[in-house]
């Protein structure tokens, strides 16, 4: 089965803030359960994780939720923390309280927004990761390039925490060669965690226009060496990546991207590593 791990849902008016932004206007409207499940059936993906979207706020959790216990393909929900709150352990049983609670399988602060690139280290967020730890639960990383030192140590000191890299640690892909090099050197550093995954996501949107597969195969590449398959994920960062291409085409980029390997291995990238990350399998 292919596993979709890492999509949006929205209504703008709801307070998105970010929607306001120049260049989005593609994105201001809704997207609702029945958009992506007419995209992950056209697309034949069977089950998808709704991660949260930048709203920033407890009411989008509850939402999601909700989706989540009413919509057969999403199967798990990545709800946004304030991580460097102190009352993280209290937030997390509350969400679990909530109607859909059960399908709760991690968490995501919009880190990428922080401007200090050592924000993972500050005490207080490395006591929330702690708590979101031992709630069995686990942490996506949305950072950009220049935290990704910063993660690699966060990771070091909460080893039992899954952490789930979103978008490669955004790559400059647009830079070819320059920008590989320049991600190669702390990507290589946070793959050497063992608690650490990361999804083939949001790739296309860092390409650029007039991206191609093979401006992402040496990406695709580098990750899969670093990472292994059993390490990497598909995600369709959709509705975002509607900004340079639909669904499908996101789908059968990766595929013709990634380097030669088997069909078990290949099938892990579509489907196993996101199962079992977010436990959508015993």
């Amino acid at each position: 089965m292919i596993i979709d791990a890492h999509h949006h849902l929205w209504q703008p008016e709801r307070g998105y803030r970010w929607l306001d932004e120049p260049g989005l206007d593609r994105l201001r409207r809704p997207y609702l359960p029945a958009d992506l499940t007419a995209e992950t059936a056209a697309a034949g993906v069977g089950a998808t994780v709704l991660v949260e979207g930048g709203r920033c706020h407890p009411d989008e959790v509850a939402e999601f939720l909700g989706y989540a216990a009413t919509t057969p393909v999403i199967a798990r929900v990545v709800a946004w923390i304030d991580i460097g709150a102190p009352d993280v352990a209290a937030t997390l049983a509350a969400y679990r309280r909530l109607p859909g609670g059960e399908l709760l399988a991690g968490v995501r602060a919009q880190v990428q927004g922080e401007a200090d690139p050592d924000y993972l280290d500050r005490p207080e967020v490395r006591h929330g990761l702690a708590a979101v730890a031992a709630a069995g639960l686990s942490f996506d990383l949305i950072i950009r390039s220049e935290q990704l030192p910063a993660a690699a140590r966060a990771a070091y000191a909460v080893p039992e925490l899954i952490f789930v890299l979103d978008h490669l640690g955004k790559p400059r892909i647009d830079e070819g060669d320059t920008g590989l090099r320049a991600w190669l050197g702390p990507i290589t550093e946070l793959a050497g965690c063992p608690n650490v995954t990361a999804k083939l996501s949001g790739l296309v949107t860092e390409a650029g226009p007039g991206w191609t597969a093979a401006a992402l195969s040496p990406f695709v590449a580098a990750a899969v060496d670093l990472f292994g398959p059993d390490r990497l994920m598909f995600g369709s960062d959709w509705p975002v990546c509607l900004l340079r291409a639909g669904y499908r085409d996101v789908l059968d980029a990766l595929r013709e991207a990634l380097p030669p390997m088997t069909e078990p291995q290949r099938a892990e990238i579509l489907g196993g590593t996101a199962a079992r990350v977010y436990r959508l399998v015993n």
